[in-house]
């Protein structure tokens, strides 16, 4: 696919951008149909990407269906090491990564090298988790019986990712499922894919065996997020995005009572009370406003003076 050379040439590591369209993850598109990815800032068209759909979203499901089993037999150490070893790269390349997200989602370059590191310190503290799923022992009613709670990955994970934060998000929702032996399938926003699939490609070099963690590129969300929630191979939802969709994700996942984990808009006032801290209340008021150029959930469009 169509790749933008100045951008490339940017980087040091020029295959994290120029083999995004075809990543282990990605699988085969079918058909010829793609879109566009554009710097919001200049409007310059950074990459032409395959625009997957149903089928292959069911095909990256199955993928992940039967790598399950054995991602979830090896050791938590083992599954460790390549979620270490994946941190470190993104630790490696941070430079490159925050350049890519910031020329898709037009973060200043600050905000997207801090948000690198925060993608990273997801992978590390659950890097560490995954040897912490402990089970239980509990007191049993009768001497005959023994009782023993042992937790299991619950399956293949479905995540979509929202576009104001689309390197931490992707760590923060991943993460947890392959620390816990699930596999997964993830959709970015189709504005910023780009930083995801430099991950993924980064997540290539760790270590992951094939199926473990599949990528979809999309310009038409509602269809693959359809598929992931109606699909029975898939075992829970996660999803990060707008209270609207949010919902319809729920209904759409209510036929099979599958689990979901929701983060969705918010719209919450700033109040100063009488006693505040004036200076510290106009600083926090502009760093809630403006971080991220105001595109977080926590931006404050109401302000409340007692």
């Amino acid at each position: 696919m169509p790749l933008c050379l100045p951008m490339i040439r940017r980087l040091k590591s020029p295959h994290l951008f120029g083999a995004i369209d075809r990543l282990p993850a990605l699988g085969r598109p079918v058909g010829n149909k793609t879109f566009e990815v554009v710097n919001p800032s200049t409007g310059e068209v950074l990459a032409e990407l395959p625009d997957m759909g149903v089928e292959e979203t069911r095909a990256a499901v199955d993928k992940a269906y039967v790598a399950q089993s054995g991602w979830a037999a090896l050791t938590a150490r083992e599954r460790s090491d390549v979620l270490w070893r994946w941190h470190q790269l993104i630790i490696d390349h941070a430079g490159d990564l925050a350049a890519i997200l910031t020329a898709e989602m037009g973060k200043p370059l600050a905000e997207a090298i801090s948000e690198v590191s925060h993608a990273a310190a997801y992978l590390q503290w659950y890097a560490e988790e995954a040897n912490r799923v402990y089970g239980e022992t509990i007191s049993a009613p009768s001497t005959d019986r023994r009782m023993l709670v042992i937790k299991q990955p619950i399956g293949v994970v479905g995540t979509i990712t929202p576009w104001n934060f689309p390197a931490s998000m992707v760590a923060r929702k991943i993460s947890p499922a392959l620390a816990a032996g699930c596999t997964i399938v993830l959709k970015p926003a189709e504005q910023t894919p780009l930083v995801a699939g430099a991950m993924f490609a980064l997540a290539h070099q760790a270590g992951f065996p094939d199926g473990v963690v599949n990528l979809i590129y999309a310009s038409e969300g509602d269809r693959v997020g359809r598929e992931l929630c109606t699909n029975s191979k898939i075992r829970k939802i996660s999803f990060t995005g707008s209270t609207e969709v949010g919902r319809l994700l729920m209904r759409q996942c209510s036929d099979q009572i599958k689990k979901v984990s929701l983060e969705l808009g918010g719209n919450a006032p700033f109040i100063i009370f009488d006693d505040a801290d004036i200076d510290g209340a106009v600083d926090g008021a502009v760093q809630a406003k403006f971080r991220n150029a105001g595109q977080t959930c926590v931006s404050a469009n109401r302000i409340y003076v007692q």
